[in-house]
C-alpha cells in the first residue's frame, strides 16, 4: 500500500504540472463517468495530501478525493515536472515538455506510453483520466475515488489523525501522544491506525518501532510521553525524507556512503521489514514476523523491549 510520502508526492507532482488548468475529465473504464462528469472543463485550483488521501479541489467547489488502497496508483503522462530535492530528477522519471511516463503507487517507476502520440490511449481499467493540454494522469485500482463538496472533506479530514506534513506545528505532536498514549491497544496497531496517525504504514511501522526499540506489542497506556514524541519526531523526519526523495530510507540515513547504497539498492534501506528469518544488524537475533492489524509485522525479540 502507498504510504504517506507517496501521497504526499502525487500531490506535489500535481501542483507543479496541473494546478492552474483547466481540465478534461473521463472514465475510460466506466465506473466513474458520473463523477467525471461533474469535473469536465474545470479548472484544478489546489492539490493537497493528508495521510494516504490526495485531495483535488477544482474551481466549482468540488473536490477529487482519492485513495489508493493497496493496488491503486497514478500514471503520469507528457510534461512530468521533476519533484525530488533540488528539482534533481532521479533516473529518468521525467523532464518537463519530454514525452515520458511516470507510474507513482507503491514505489515510483518509468513507464513506457502506449504509443508515441499524446495522449496515449487507455491502458488497462482506467478509473479516471485527468487531462491538460500539455499533461496527463490515469488513476487506476483506487480503494476510493469520488467528488465532494468542501464540507464533505473537511468531515474526512477531521476523521484522520495529525499527519506532519500537513500539520505542522507542536499542537500536532500533542494531539498525537494523547491519541496513542490513552489507548489500551498495541502500539504496533496504533501507528497503523489513521485516526491516530495519519500516512504510516507497513513499512514505516516496522521501522520506526525498531527505531524507537519499543516491543510492538506495548499497549500505548504504557508507552511513556516521552518516548511517544520521539516517535513522532522520528515520523517528521522519516515523511520529509521520502517525500524530498521518494525513498523509504529508515537505516544508517545519516552515513553519506551507506545512504548511497541504500537509495540505489531497496535490500539496504531497512533495519527490519522484509527480514523474516535473518540476523538482526544490531544483534544477531534472527527478524521475527506475525500478522497485527491485518499486516506483516516485522521486529527485532531482542533489540525491542517494554517500556
Amino acid at each position: 500500500m502507498p504510504e504517506g510520502h507517496t501521497v504526499h508526492r502525487i500531490a506535489r507532482q500535481f501542483r507543479a504540472d496541473f494546478v492552474g488548468e483547466r481540465i478534461a475529465a473521463s472514465s475510460p473504464q466506466g465506473r466513474f463517468a458520473a463523477g467525471a462528469a461533474l469535473l469536465d472543463g474545470t479548472a484544478l485550483t489546489e492539490a493537497r495530501a493528508v495521510g494516504k488521501q490526495l485531495f483535488l479541489a477544482f474551481d466549482t467547489d468540488r473536490w477529487l478525493r482519492v485513495h489508493l488502497g493497496l493496488y491503486g496508483a497514478w500514471d503520469f503522462h507528457g510534461q512530468i515536472s521533476p519533484i525530488d530535492a533540488g528539482g534533481a530528477v532521479r533516473g529518468s522519471l521525467g523532464a518537463p515538455r519530454v514525452a515520458r511516463a511516470l507510474r507513482m503507487g507503491e514505489g515510483e517507476r518509468p513507464v513506457d506510453p502506449a504509443d508515441g502520440d499524446f495522449p496515449p490511449a487507455p491502458v488497462g481499467a482506467v478509473r479516471v483520466r485527468l487531462l491538460t493540454e500539455a499533461s496527463l494522469a490515469d488513476l487506476r485500482g483506487p480503494t476510493a475515488c469520488e467528488v465532494l463538496d468542501a464540507d464533505a472533506v473537511a468531515g474526512v479530514i477531521a476523521r484522520l489523525g495529525p499527519d506532519p506534513a500537513a500539520d505542522a506545528g507542536p499542537e500536532a505532536e500533542t494531539e498525537f501522544v494523547r491519541r496513542l498514549t490513552s489507548r489500551a491497544v498495541p502500539v504496533g496497531q496504533l501507528l497503523m491506525d489513521q485516526s491516530v496517525v495519519a500516512g504510516i504504514g507497513n513499512v514505516y511501522r516496522a521501522e520506526m518501532l525498531f527505531r524507537a526499540r519499543l516491543e510492538p506489542h506495548t499497549v500505548g497506556r504504557r508507552v511513556p510521553g516521552e518516548v511517544a514524541r520521539g516517535l513522532w519526531r522520528d515520523w517528521v523526519g522519516l515523511l520529509d525524507d521520502g517525500i524530498a526523495t521518494g525513498a523509504m530510507l529508515t537505516r544508517d540515513e545519516d552515513d553519506p556512503a551507506a545512504r548511497e547504497r541504500a537509495l540505489a539498492d531497496v535490500g539496504e534501506r531497512h533495519w527490519v521489514y522484509k527480514r523474516t528469518g535473518e540476523p538482526c544488524y544490531v544483534c544477531g537475533t534472527a527478524i521475527a514476523v506475525e500478522t497485527m492489524a491485518t499486516r506483516n509485522l516485522y521486529w527485532c525479540p531482542t533489540c525491542q523491549v517494554g517500556p
